[in-house]
């Protein structure tokens, strides 16, 4: 009987299908089912991990007819000169390969690494770029390669800076903020960390329950850390209370 139930789990992967912005063609790619995406445990730079299939290693879609990579964050239209530069860099050379079923890390690595590289020649959204990036870190923490995973979470930060330069701070953008200050801790700008934790704790426009709660916490991290390191705390922190 128990042999039965076993043969009947569910499998995790589904597939969808998508149609290019760039050739028009039709292809398949594949997603973990929502009842499986539950993660053990996530990092507090939202880094998530699976006790099976991550879902993480499916969010990049690649065209096997063309090549184009996105995300559903991407542009859904490519305009004629985003065609144009497509073409000219990617485009033209082409090879066809197949990412629509199970990915190892090696086969999503490089469906990431597809997707930033389309994204940086198309011009896309800063965001879709940030994103790409701190992924692109994640998968290399999945494999405890710290030197490649900082690498990549600075120029995950540096992006995600633009993303705030360029929209400004409302209301909803706490999680920005929080992020930006996260990165930092974690590539050792304690200082700068120290800043942009502060705006989301003390700015009385930001209602985001769950990201002041966030800063809080990493602020009271951070400040261990600075002590640990023996690092000058600046004067908003001299005050455990401040936390």
């Amino acid at each position: 009987m128990e042999r039965v139930v076993n043969t009947l789990e569910i499998e995790p992967l589904y597939q969808i299908k998508i149609v290019c912005p760039h050739c028009e063609q039709e292809f398949k790619t594949s997603r973990v089912r929502p009842s499986l995406k539950k993660a053990i445990r996530t990092d507090s730079d939202f880094c998530a991990y699976y006790k099976n299939e991550n879902p993480d290693f499916y969010v990049v879609r690649v065209c096997p007819h063309c090549g184009f990579t996105s995300t559903e964050h991407s542009t859904v239209q490519l305009s004629d000169q985003q065609t144009k530069l497509f073409k000219e860099k990617i485009g033209n050379r082409w090879q066809s390969r197949e990412y629509s079923g199970h990915r190892s890390w090696e086969d999503a690595l490089e469906t990431y690494k597809l997707g930033l590289l389309c994204a940086q020649v198309i011009g896309e959204k800063e965001r879709v770029i940030a994103s790409l990036l701190q992924h692109i870190a994640w998968m290399y923490r999945y494999r405890g390669n710290e030197e490649q995973e900082l690498r990549f979470l600075q120029f995950s930060l540096d992006s995600y800076i633009r993303v705030y330069e360029l929209e400004g701070v409302g209301a909803n953008n706490a999680k920005l903020l929080y992020l930006i200050g996260e990165l930092h801790r974690r590539t050792g700008n304690f200082h700068e960390a120290v800043r942009w934790f502060s705006r989301v704790i003390n700015d009385k426009k930001i209602m985001d329950a769950a990201m002041i709660r966030a800063s809080r916490e990493q602020w009271a991290v951070l400040r261990e850390q600075m002590l640990a390191k023996d690092i000058s705390l600046p004067e908003e922190m001299q005050d455990a209370s401040s936390s």
